[in-house]
């Protein structure tokens, strides 16, 4: 794995040197009357991957689309390299539940991939021939070139969330944001995602994801954050799923697999 003051950028090869870490102080957000999040803070360098756990209605995709600006915090803020995260949005790529995209979209492979080029180039604006050699890359890292043609429908469970990786690769995102990825996937799917995550880990970027299966949580991520609306722990995933902590969080009902 990389050092986690060597940041590698995929896209254009170059190398950062520094703090590249996300930061949270304090974070708390609200639906109404109803809180989701009370004073949570954490930080995570690059180089890792990060399992959040929790029962349901713990907070888990309320982080994330707070980390993704899809949702704006009550107080509290984020900082990417010790500067607020809304400056630099074009390094984070979100990856939602499978559930909710819709999978009958007329849309290829390819060109969900290329959508991961339009933060850089402009919605409107055509795919350059340096945009086109980044998706070719993207393409080719997941192992999609010989489905690049391909309706995104029609893909495999696996071969979906690798598709939408490749378009997070094309991005040239540093933090990847994925809500539930291993729902619905089979074992080897699960292996195969699994290896995935790491890899792009071991490149220099911060992996965060959702995740409810115990039993696998700590052969996929390094480090877990353990929550129910706000911090129980936070730290390496065997240090953190302590049957102490898990019972804090989850109460006493069964937690021996999922949560």
């Amino acid at each position: 794995m990389v050092d986690e003051h060597d940041h590698i950028c995929w896209g254009g090869g170059h190398h950062h040197h520094g703090g590249h870490t996300l930061a949270v102080h304090g974070l708390s957000a609200s639906y109404g009357d109803i809180e989701a999040l009370r004073e949570l803070s954490f930080s995570a360098a690059c180089g890792r991957t990060l399992a959040l756990i929790g029962p349901n209605g713990a907070g888990k995709s309320t982080l994330l689309n707070l980390l993704a600006g899809l949702i704006r915090p009550s107080s509290g803020q984020i900082l990417w390299n010790n500067a607020p995260l809304h400056l630099t949005r074009h390094e984070i790529a979100f990856m939602p539940q499978r559930s909710e995209v819709d999978w009958q979209f007329p849309i290829t492979v390819r060109e969900l991939v290329e959508m991961g080029r339009y933060p850089a180039v402009g919605l409107w604006k055509s795919l350059r021939h340096h945009d086109r050699d980044i998706v070719d890359k993207a393409l080719h890292a997941l192992n999609l070139t010989e489905l690049q043609d391909r309706q995104i429908g029609a893909l495999s469970g696996g071969q979906q969330q690798r598709a939408f990786l490749a378009r997070a690769l094309a991005q040239e995102a540093h933090i990847l944001l994925l809500d539930e990825p291993f729902t619905g996937l089979d074992v080897p799917g699960t292996e195969s995602l699994a290896e995935l995550l790491r890899a792009l880990a071991a490149e220099g970027r911060l992996v965060i994801a959702s995740h409810h299966d115990l039993s696998t949580a700590a052969h996929i991520f390094d480090y877990t954050l353990l929550l129910n609306r706000q911090s129980i722990a936070y730290g390496p995933t065997a240090r953190v799923l302590t049957e102490e902590n898990l019972l804090t969080a989850f109460g006493k009902r069964n937690i021996t697999t999922t949560a």
